[in-house]
Protein backbone atom coordinates (compact mmCIF):
# COMPACT_ATOMS: atom_id res chain seq x y z
CA UNK A 1 0.00 0.00 0.00
CA UNK A 2 1.33 3.04 -0.78
CA UNK A 3 2.01 6.18 1.51
CA UNK A 4 -1.05 8.12 0.44
CA UNK A 5 -3.16 5.57 0.48
CA UNK A 6 -1.42 4.55 4.37
CA UNK A 7 -2.86 8.10 5.27
CA UNK A 8 -5.89 8.48 4.11
CA UNK A 9 -6.74 5.10 5.53
CA UNK A 10 -5.50 5.91 9.37
CA UNK A 11 -7.56 8.98 8.93
CA UNK A 12 -10.32 7.60 7.69
CA UNK A 13 -9.73 5.41 11.06
CA UNK A 14 -9.31 8.21 13.21
CA UNK A 15 -13.17 9.78 12.23
CA UNK A 16 -14.50 6.62 12.40
CA UNK A 17 -13.29 5.35 16.15
CA UNK A 18 -13.45 9.18 17.62
CA UNK A 19 -9.91 9.12 18.21
CA UNK A 20 -8.66 12.45 19.40
CA UNK A 21 -4.97 12.52 20.47
CA UNK A 22 -1.62 11.59 18.00
CA UNK A 23 0.77 9.65 20.16
CA UNK A 24 4.24 9.96 18.52
CA UNK A 25 6.72 7.25 20.23
CA UNK A 26 10.26 7.15 19.47
CA UNK A 27 13.12 5.21 21.07
CA UNK A 28 16.30 6.97 22.75
CA UNK A 29 19.84 5.47 23.17
CA UNK A 30 19.32 3.72 26.22
CA UNK A 31 16.21 1.33 24.43
CA UNK A 32 13.36 3.29 26.23
CA UNK A 33 10.49 4.95 24.66
CA UNK A 34 10.39 8.92 24.59
CA UNK A 35 7.02 10.03 23.48
CA UNK A 36 5.40 13.28 22.24
CA UNK A 37 1.32 13.77 22.03
CA UNK A 38 -0.70 16.36 19.56
CA UNK A 39 -4.28 16.44 18.29
CA UNK A 40 -5.07 13.53 15.68
CA UNK A 41 -5.97 16.46 14.05
CA UNK A 42 -2.20 16.76 13.27
CA UNK A 43 -1.71 13.33 11.29
CA UNK A 44 -1.58 15.38 7.65
CA UNK A 45 1.23 14.79 4.75
CA UNK A 46 2.76 17.05 6.31
CA UNK A 47 3.49 15.46 9.52
CA UNK A 48 4.33 12.66 7.14
CA UNK A 49 6.91 15.04 4.81
CA UNK A 50 8.16 18.02 7.79
CA UNK A 51 8.15 15.63 11.16
CA UNK A 52 7.52 17.35 14.56
CA UNK A 53 10.45 19.37 16.00
CA UNK A 54 11.72 18.01 19.19
CA UNK A 55 15.00 18.92 21.73
CA UNK A 56 17.54 15.98 20.76
CA UNK A 57 20.39 17.44 23.76
CA UNK A 58 17.37 16.78 26.20
CA UNK A 59 17.64 12.58 25.31
CA UNK A 60 21.41 12.63 24.70
CA UNK A 61 21.24 12.49 20.85
CA UNK A 62 23.11 15.70 20.05
CA UNK A 63 25.01 19.03 21.93
CA UNK A 64 22.83 21.88 23.31
CA UNK A 65 24.34 24.07 20.49
CA UNK A 66 22.50 21.90 17.36
CA UNK A 67 19.73 20.17 19.45
CA UNK A 68 17.42 20.80 17.11
CA UNK A 69 15.75 16.95 15.47
CA UNK A 70 12.61 15.81 13.88
CA UNK A 71 9.96 12.88 14.00
CA UNK A 72 8.68 11.18 11.60
CA UNK A 73 5.87 8.63 11.99
CA UNK A 74 6.42 5.11 10.42
CA UNK A 75 2.01 4.74 9.51
CA UNK A 76 2.86 0.92 9.68
CA UNK A 77 3.51 0.93 13.54
CA UNK A 78 -0.11 2.64 14.07
CA UNK A 79 -2.17 0.65 17.19
CA UNK A 80 -4.61 2.25 19.20
CA UNK A 81 -3.01 2.74 22.54
CA UNK A 82 -5.52 0.99 25.37
CA UNK A 83 -3.41 3.21 28.15
CA UNK A 84 -4.84 6.66 27.72
CA UNK A 85 -8.00 7.73 29.07
CA UNK A 86 -8.79 9.58 25.78
CA UNK A 87 -8.98 7.84 22.77
CA UNK A 88 -5.31 7.68 21.07
CA UNK A 89 -3.64 6.21 17.90
CA UNK A 90 0.02 6.30 18.85
CA UNK A 91 2.81 5.56 16.06
CA UNK A 92 6.87 4.50 17.06
CA UNK A 93 9.14 7.96 14.81
CA UNK A 94 12.21 7.98 12.75
CA UNK A 95 14.54 10.61 14.00
CA UNK A 96 15.54 12.94 11.02
CA UNK A 97 18.07 15.60 11.13
CA UNK A 98 15.91 19.41 11.49
CA UNK A 99 17.00 20.66 8.32
CA UNK A 100 17.62 18.06 5.32
CA UNK A 101 14.94 15.55 6.81
CA UNK A 102 17.82 13.02 6.56
CA UNK A 103 17.58 9.90 8.20
CA UNK A 104 19.68 10.51 11.48
CA UNK A 105 22.68 8.48 11.63
CA UNK A 106 22.45 7.68 15.91
CA UNK A 107 18.43 6.88 15.63
CA UNK A 108 18.47 3.16 16.74
CA UNK A 109 15.65 2.48 13.98
CA UNK A 110 17.81 3.76 11.43
CA UNK A 111 21.03 1.67 12.86
CA UNK A 112 19.04 -1.55 12.16
CA UNK A 113 17.68 -0.73 8.91
CA UNK A 114 21.15 -0.36 7.36
CA UNK A 115 22.23 -3.42 9.07
CA UNK A 116 19.54 -5.34 7.68
CA UNK A 117 20.46 -3.33 3.75
CA UNK A 118 24.00 -4.98 4.12
CA UNK A 119 23.45 -7.99 4.57
CA UNK A 120 21.10 -7.78 1.35
CA UNK A 121 24.16 -6.09 -0.20
CA UNK A 122 26.46 -8.74 0.95
CA UNK A 123 23.89 -11.30 -0.67
CA UNK A 124 24.04 -13.80 2.27
CA UNK A 125 20.39 -13.16 2.94
CA UNK A 126 17.14 -11.12 1.61
CA UNK A 127 15.50 -11.33 5.14
CA UNK A 128 16.27 -11.78 8.61
CA UNK A 129 13.74 -13.08 10.85
CA UNK A 130 13.86 -12.76 14.85
CA UNK A 131 11.95 -14.67 17.48
CA UNK A 132 12.89 -12.60 21.04
CA UNK A 133 11.90 -14.31 24.49
CA UNK A 134 10.67 -12.03 27.28
CA UNK A 135 11.49 -13.11 30.71
CA UNK A 136 10.40 -10.27 33.36
CA UNK A 137 9.36 -10.43 37.33
CA UNK A 138 5.69 -9.40 38.43
CA UNK A 139 6.19 -7.94 42.00
CA UNK A 140 3.93 -6.51 44.80
CA UNK A 141 5.63 -4.15 45.98
CA UNK A 142 9.47 -2.68 44.94
CA UNK A 143 11.21 0.20 46.93
CA UNK A 144 15.02 1.39 46.83
CA UNK A 145 17.07 4.06 47.49
CA UNK A 146 20.58 5.55 46.87
CA UNK A 147 21.75 8.11 49.16
CA UNK A 148 24.52 9.27 50.39
CA UNK A 149 23.77 7.77 54.25
CA UNK A 150 20.88 5.59 52.79
CA UNK A 151 21.28 2.53 50.39
CA UNK A 152 18.50 -0.14 50.18
CA UNK A 153 15.96 -2.32 48.30
CA UNK A 154 13.11 -4.02 49.53
CA UNK A 155 10.92 -6.54 47.70
CA UNK A 156 7.56 -7.83 48.45
CA UNK A 157 6.30 -10.86 46.10
CA UNK A 158 2.79 -13.05 47.57
CA UNK A 159 4.77 -16.13 45.26
CA UNK A 160 8.23 -16.07 47.43
CA UNK A 161 8.34 -18.24 50.31
CA UNK A 162 9.68 -15.09 52.13
CA UNK A 163 6.09 -13.79 52.82
CA UNK A 164 5.07 -17.19 53.50
CA UNK A 165 3.93 -16.31 57.26
CA UNK A 166 1.84 -13.24 56.29
CA UNK A 167 -1.45 -13.45 57.13
CA UNK A 168 -2.49 -11.11 54.56
CA UNK A 169 -1.22 -13.11 52.10
CA UNK A 170 -3.69 -14.61 49.48
CA UNK A 171 -1.02 -17.59 48.64
CA UNK A 172 -0.84 -18.50 52.21
CA UNK A 173 0.37 -22.92 51.86
CA UNK A 174 0.68 -22.08 47.96
CA UNK A 175 3.64 -20.10 47.78
CA UNK A 176 6.72 -21.60 45.28
CA UNK A 177 9.62 -22.72 46.77
CA UNK A 178 13.17 -21.06 45.45
CA UNK A 179 14.19 -22.30 41.78
CA UNK A 180 10.95 -24.10 41.53
CA UNK A 181 8.82 -22.05 39.68
CA UNK A 182 9.12 -23.48 35.89
CA UNK A 183 5.52 -23.83 34.29
CA UNK A 184 3.86 -23.88 37.69
CA UNK A 185 0.03 -24.16 37.56
CA UNK A 186 -2.71 -22.52 39.53
CA UNK A 187 -3.04 -21.81 42.37
CA UNK A 188 0.70 -21.23 42.38
CA UNK A 189 0.95 -19.41 38.96
CA UNK A 190 -1.00 -16.28 41.02
CA UNK A 191 -0.42 -14.10 38.43
CA UNK A 192 -1.76 -16.01 35.40
CA UNK A 193 -4.74 -14.11 34.81
CA UNK A 194 -2.37 -10.79 34.41
CA UNK A 195 0.00 -12.41 31.72
CA UNK A 196 -3.25 -13.85 29.87
CA UNK A 197 -4.44 -9.70 29.80
CA UNK A 198 -0.85 -8.61 28.50
CA UNK A 199 -0.76 -11.45 25.57
CA UNK A 200 -4.40 -10.58 25.21
CA UNK A 201 -3.11 -6.91 24.73
CA UNK A 202 -0.02 -8.00 22.82
CA UNK A 203 -2.30 -9.70 19.71
CA UNK A 204 -4.68 -6.66 19.94
CA UNK A 205 -1.52 -4.66 18.35
CA UNK A 206 -0.98 -7.64 15.90
CA UNK A 207 2.02 -9.23 17.86
CA UNK A 208 2.15 -12.62 17.21
CA UNK A 209 2.73 -14.54 20.16
CA UNK A 210 3.95 -17.89 20.39
CA UNK A 211 2.83 -18.60 24.44
CA UNK A 212 3.56 -17.95 28.49
CA UNK A 213 3.79 -19.27 31.54
CA UNK A 214 5.62 -18.71 34.52
CA UNK A 215 9.52 -19.37 34.80
CA UNK A 216 11.69 -20.95 37.28
CA UNK A 217 12.07 -18.25 39.48
CA UNK A 218 10.07 -17.84 42.78
CA UNK A 219 9.35 -14.50 42.82
CA UNK A 220 7.06 -13.69 40.36
CA UNK A 221 9.24 -14.53 37.05
CA UNK A 222 7.36 -14.99 33.89
CA UNK A 223 8.20 -15.53 30.21
CA UNK A 224 6.21 -14.48 27.27
CA UNK A 225 7.56 -15.59 24.05
CA UNK A 226 6.65 -14.31 20.48
CA UNK A 227 6.29 -16.21 17.22
CA UNK A 228 9.43 -15.33 14.31
CA UNK A 229 8.97 -12.15 12.62
CA UNK A 230 10.69 -10.16 10.19
CA UNK A 231 13.53 -8.49 11.92
CA UNK A 232 12.28 -4.27 12.56
CA UNK A 233 8.62 -5.62 13.30
CA UNK A 234 10.29 -8.06 16.09
CA UNK A 235 12.61 -5.06 17.53
CA UNK A 236 9.38 -2.46 17.70
CA UNK A 237 7.33 -5.79 19.05
CA UNK A 238 9.75 -6.03 21.83
CA UNK A 239 9.41 -2.27 22.87
CA UNK A 240 5.58 -2.86 22.74
CA UNK A 241 6.13 -5.93 25.12
CA UNK A 242 7.89 -3.74 27.51
CA UNK A 243 4.94 -1.27 27.48
CA UNK A 244 1.97 -3.15 27.04
CA UNK A 245 3.29 -5.42 29.95
CA UNK A 246 4.51 -1.73 32.75
CA UNK A 247 1.28 -0.46 31.80
CA UNK A 248 -0.79 -3.27 32.28
CA UNK A 249 0.55 -4.10 35.42
CA UNK A 250 0.41 -0.63 37.14
CA UNK A 251 -3.36 -0.80 36.82
CA UNK A 252 -3.45 -3.83 39.18
CA UNK A 253 -1.03 -2.15 41.65
CA UNK A 254 2.10 -4.43 41.00
CA UNK A 255 5.08 -3.50 39.45
CA UNK A 256 7.04 -5.76 36.45
CA UNK A 257 11.29 -5.38 36.00
CA UNK A 258 13.17 -6.97 32.78
CA UNK A 259 16.11 -6.24 34.90
CA UNK A 260 18.89 -9.53 34.03
CA UNK A 261 19.55 -10.27 37.72
CA UNK A 262 16.67 -8.72 40.34
CA UNK A 263 16.47 -11.40 43.15
CA UNK A 264 19.85 -12.89 44.62
CA UNK A 265 19.82 -16.59 44.22
CA UNK A 266 17.05 -16.98 42.16
CA UNK A 267 17.08 -17.37 38.12
CA UNK A 268 17.56 -14.06 36.36
CA UNK A 269 15.82 -12.62 33.22
CA UNK A 270 17.58 -13.51 29.84
CA UNK A 271 15.98 -12.07 26.45
CA UNK A 272 17.02 -14.99 24.30
CA UNK A 273 17.29 -14.31 20.38
CA UNK A 274 16.09 -16.45 17.53
CA UNK A 275 18.16 -16.05 14.95
CA UNK A 276 16.69 -16.93 10.70
CA UNK A 277 17.98 -15.56 7.63
CA UNK A 278 16.13 -16.32 4.39
CA UNK A 279 17.13 -15.65 0.63
CA UNK A 280 14.96 -15.30 -2.35
CA UNK A 281 11.54 -16.20 -2.33
CA UNK A 282 11.94 -17.14 1.56
CA UNK A 283 14.77 -19.60 0.62
CA UNK A 284 16.61 -21.57 3.89
CA UNK A 285 19.96 -20.46 4.58
CA UNK A 286 21.04 -22.29 7.53
CA UNK A 287 19.58 -25.65 6.36
CA UNK A 288 22.10 -28.86 5.28
CA UNK A 289 20.44 -32.29 4.67
CA UNK A 290 24.04 -33.61 4.96
CA UNK A 291 25.08 -32.06 7.92
CA UNK A 292 24.61 -34.17 11.60
CA UNK A 293 23.29 -30.64 12.97
CA UNK A 294 21.13 -29.96 9.60
CA UNK A 295 23.14 -26.72 9.58
CA UNK A 296 24.82 -25.32 6.20
CA UNK A 297 28.30 -23.70 6.78
CA UNK A 298 26.86 -20.08 6.44
CA UNK A 299 25.01 -21.02 9.80
CA UNK A 300 28.31 -22.33 11.27
CA UNK A 301 30.15 -19.16 9.85
CA UNK A 302 27.41 -16.88 11.30
CA UNK A 303 27.56 -18.80 14.74
CA UNK A 304 31.29 -18.01 14.14
CA UNK A 305 31.49 -14.49 13.21
CA UNK A 306 28.81 -14.25 16.62
CA UNK A 307 31.40 -15.93 18.92
CA UNK A 308 34.91 -14.40 17.69
CA UNK A 309 32.92 -10.93 18.31
CA UNK A 310 31.14 -12.46 21.76
CA UNK A 311 33.32 -10.20 24.04
CA UNK A 312 32.37 -6.61 22.35
CA UNK A 313 29.02 -7.63 21.21
CA UNK A 314 28.13 -7.94 24.76
CA UNK A 315 28.50 -4.19 25.48
CA UNK A 316 25.31 -3.71 22.96
CA UNK A 317 23.50 -7.18 24.54
CA UNK A 318 24.27 -7.13 27.98
CA UNK A 319 25.19 -3.29 28.65
CA UNK A 320 24.56 -2.86 32.25
CA UNK A 321 25.98 -3.46 35.16
CA UNK A 322 23.12 -5.73 36.34
CA UNK A 323 23.69 -7.68 33.21
CA UNK A 324 26.48 -9.07 35.28
CA UNK A 325 24.95 -10.98 38.19
CA UNK A 326 23.06 -13.20 35.54
CA UNK A 327 25.92 -14.32 34.10
CA UNK A 328 26.97 -16.54 36.40
CA UNK A 329 27.64 -20.64 36.64
CA UNK A 330 24.62 -22.44 38.13
CA UNK A 331 21.48 -20.64 36.84
CA UNK A 332 21.24 -21.71 33.05
CA UNK A 333 23.09 -18.64 31.92
CA UNK A 334 25.48 -18.92 29.52
CA UNK A 335 29.56 -17.79 30.64
CA UNK A 336 30.91 -19.66 27.83
CA UNK A 337 30.75 -19.06 24.39
CA UNK A 338 30.22 -22.85 22.35
CA UNK A 339 27.12 -23.67 20.39
CA UNK A 340 25.40 -26.53 21.32
CA UNK A 341 22.44 -29.37 19.76
CA UNK A 342 19.62 -28.51 22.36
CA UNK A 343 21.81 -27.79 25.48
CA UNK A 344 20.57 -24.34 27.62
CA UNK A 345 23.65 -24.18 28.90
CA UNK A 346 25.57 -23.15 25.33
CA UNK A 347 25.73 -19.86 24.60
CA UNK A 348 24.03 -20.17 21.19
CA UNK A 349 21.76 -23.28 21.11
CA UNK A 350 20.58 -25.33 18.11
CA UNK A 351 16.91 -25.78 19.13
CA UNK A 352 16.13 -29.85 18.32
CA UNK A 353 12.65 -28.96 17.28
CA UNK A 354 13.46 -26.87 14.52
CA UNK A 355 14.00 -29.62 11.84
CA UNK A 356 12.36 -28.40 9.00
CA UNK A 357 14.39 -26.31 6.40
CA UNK A 358 12.14 -23.03 6.87
CA UNK A 359 12.71 -23.74 10.44
CA UNK A 360 16.32 -23.72 11.00
CA UNK A 361 17.63 -21.54 13.88
CA UNK A 362 19.46 -20.82 16.43
CA UNK A 363 19.45 -19.42 19.56
CA UNK A 364 21.43 -16.47 21.00
CA UNK A 365 20.97 -17.02 24.92
CA UNK A 366 23.06 -14.57 26.56
CA UNK A 367 21.36 -10.98 25.69
CA UNK A 368 18.86 -9.45 27.97
CA UNK A 369 16.72 -6.64 28.04
CA UNK A 370 18.67 -3.58 29.16
CA UNK A 371 19.69 -3.52 25.83
CA UNK A 372 19.07 -1.37 22.98
CA UNK A 373 16.91 -4.22 21.25
CA UNK A 374 17.90 -1.91 17.50
CA UNK A 375 21.45 -1.92 18.58
CA UNK A 376 21.50 -4.97 19.80
CA UNK A 377 19.55 -7.27 17.08
CA UNK A 378 21.83 -5.00 14.44
CA UNK A 379 25.33 -5.85 15.93
CA UNK A 380 24.25 -9.29 16.04
CA UNK A 381 23.85 -9.74 12.84
CA UNK A 382 27.19 -7.56 11.73
CA UNK A 383 28.71 -10.09 13.98
CA UNK A 384 27.66 -12.74 11.63
CA UNK A 385 28.03 -11.17 8.49
CA UNK A 386 31.50 -10.98 9.68
CA UNK A 387 31.92 -14.39 10.31
CA UNK A 388 30.02 -15.21 7.05
CA UNK A 389 32.47 -13.15 5.21
CA UNK A 390 35.81 -14.40 6.55
CA UNK A 391 34.52 -18.23 6.73
CA UNK A 392 35.38 -18.55 10.54
CA UNK A 393 33.57 -21.52 10.77
CA UNK A 394 32.53 -22.62 14.10
CA UNK A 395 32.61 -26.27 14.33
CA UNK A 396 35.89 -26.57 11.90
CA UNK A 397 37.38 -23.72 15.13
CA UNK A 398 36.00 -26.43 17.59
CA UNK A 399 33.51 -24.53 19.21
CA UNK A 400 30.69 -26.78 19.19
CA UNK A 401 28.99 -28.92 19.52
CA UNK A 402 28.55 -29.45 23.32
CA UNK A 403 26.03 -30.34 25.70
CA UNK A 404 27.94 -29.06 28.81
CA UNK A 405 31.17 -27.71 28.91
CA UNK A 406 32.26 -28.93 32.52
CA UNK A 407 32.38 -31.99 31.00
CA UNK A 408 34.96 -31.68 28.56
CA UNK A 409 38.79 -32.13 28.60
CA UNK A 410 40.55 -28.81 30.22
CA UNK A 411 42.35 -28.87 26.39
CA UNK A 412 39.09 -28.54 24.60
CA UNK A 413 37.61 -25.46 27.56
CA UNK A 414 40.91 -23.39 26.76
CA UNK A 415 40.16 -22.93 23.36
CA UNK A 416 37.01 -21.91 24.13
CA UNK A 417 36.30 -18.12 24.09
CA UNK A 418 34.35 -17.02 27.45
CA UNK A 419 31.93 -13.59 27.96
CA UNK A 420 32.74 -10.44 29.65
CA UNK A 421 32.34 -10.57 33.45
CA UNK A 422 31.85 -7.20 34.13
CA UNK A 423 30.19 -4.53 32.20
CA UNK A 424 33.86 -3.02 32.24
CA UNK A 425 35.45 -6.00 30.59
CA UNK A 426 32.68 -5.62 27.87
CA UNK A 427 33.12 -1.82 27.14
CA UNK A 428 37.08 -2.72 26.97
CA UNK A 429 36.68 -5.45 24.42
CA UNK A 430 34.62 -3.23 22.23
CA UNK A 431 37.23 -0.36 22.19
CA UNK A 432 39.39 -3.17 21.03
CA UNK A 433 36.76 -4.76 18.43
CA UNK A 434 34.65 -2.82 16.56
CA UNK A 435 35.59 -2.43 13.18
CA UNK A 436 33.30 -5.37 12.13
CA UNK A 437 30.32 -2.73 13.27
CA UNK A 438 31.23 0.10 10.78
CA UNK A 439 31.26 -2.44 7.67
CA UNK A 440 28.87 -0.69 5.29
CA UNK A 441 28.30 2.49 7.70
CA UNK A 442 26.49 0.74 9.77
CA UNK A 443 27.55 1.72 13.60
CA UNK A 444 29.84 4.99 12.78
CA UNK A 445 32.86 6.02 15.40
CA UNK A 446 31.27 8.39 16.69
CA UNK A 447 28.44 6.38 18.78
CA UNK A 448 30.64 3.61 19.55
CA UNK A 449 32.48 5.97 21.78
CA UNK A 450 29.78 7.89 22.66
CA UNK A 451 28.22 4.13 24.36
CA UNK A 452 31.16 3.58 25.91
CA UNK A 453 31.72 7.12 27.24
CA UNK A 454 28.04 7.28 28.33
CA UNK A 455 28.33 3.64 30.03
CA UNK A 456 31.44 4.60 32.02
CA UNK A 457 30.23 8.17 33.16
CA UNK A 458 26.40 7.07 34.11
CA UNK A 459 27.12 3.56 35.27
CA UNK A 460 30.42 2.17 35.65
CA UNK A 461 31.44 5.35 37.76
CA UNK A 462 28.46 6.00 39.70
CA UNK A 463 28.55 2.36 41.22
CA UNK A 464 32.19 2.31 42.06
CA UNK A 465 31.88 5.42 44.04
CA UNK A 466 28.52 3.97 45.80
CA UNK A 467 28.89 2.07 49.37
CA UNK A 468 26.50 -0.89 49.01
CA UNK A 469 25.04 -2.84 52.36
CA UNK A 470 27.19 -5.90 51.41
CA UNK A 471 30.07 -3.74 52.63
CA UNK A 472 28.33 -3.27 55.47
CA UNK A 473 27.91 -6.94 56.22
CA UNK A 474 31.51 -7.39 55.23
CA UNK A 475 33.27 -5.02 57.08
CA UNK A 476 31.60 -2.79 59.30
CA UNK A 477 32.84 -4.36 62.17
CA UNK A 478 36.74 -4.18 61.33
Amino acid sequence: MKQQEKLQRLQQQIEDNGIQMLDLKFVDLTGKFRHVTLPSSALTESLLTDGVGFDGSSVGFKSVKSGDMCLRPDLDSSFIDPFWNRSTMSMICDIVEADSRAPFIGDPRSIARRAIEFIRESTIAQEVFLLPEFEFNIMDEVSYEVTPHRCFFDIESNESSRTSKNPENPLSGYWIPEQQGYHRAPPHDFYRNIRAEIVEGLENLNIDVKYHHHEVGATGQQEIELNMAPMMHACDSAMLVKYVVHNVVINYGLTATFMPKPIVGESGNGMHMHVRLAGKQNAPVFFSDTDPTGLSDLAYCFIGGVIVHGQSLAAFTNPSINSYRRLIPGFEAPTILFFSLGSRNAAIRVPKYATTPDKKRFEIRFPDATCNIYFATAAILMAGIDGVRRGIHAREQGWGPYNDMRNEPARIQKKIPRLPVTLEDALNALKKDHTYLQQGDVFTQQLIDGWIASKWQKEIIPMQQTTTPLEFQLYYSC
